[in-house]
């Protein structure tokens, strides 16, 4: 069950927090501010997500594998999306 949220969270990762947010506890307790998940819902999911289960998960424990994990999201948050489609013209 963990490596289907794992896929999702690469392929759809806004679906993913909407879905998180509406039916868990996933995300409480672990941004003080609303302001916060908005953003990080609007540009830079992965990110958000990655930063919620090092609060989850790993109870803020933040080691080498936690933040190379935060930098690969940060850099494919990051990474524009209009390379790597081809034009069809």
């Amino acid at each position: 069950m963990p490596f289907i949220f794992v896929i999702a969270a690469i392929l759809v990762p806004r679906g993913l927090i909407a879905f998180l947010w509406f039916f868990s506890d996933w995300f409480s307790g672990v941004f003080p501010q609303v302001f916060w998940p908005i953003l990080g819902f609007l540009f830079a999911p992965l990110t958000m997500l990655w930063y919620s289960v090092v609060t989850n998960v790993y109870q803020g424990q933040w080691d080498t594998l936690q933040i190379v994990v935060l930098v690969v999201a940060v850099l494919i948050d990051l990474s524009p999306a209009k390379k790597r489609r081809k034009k069809s013209d």
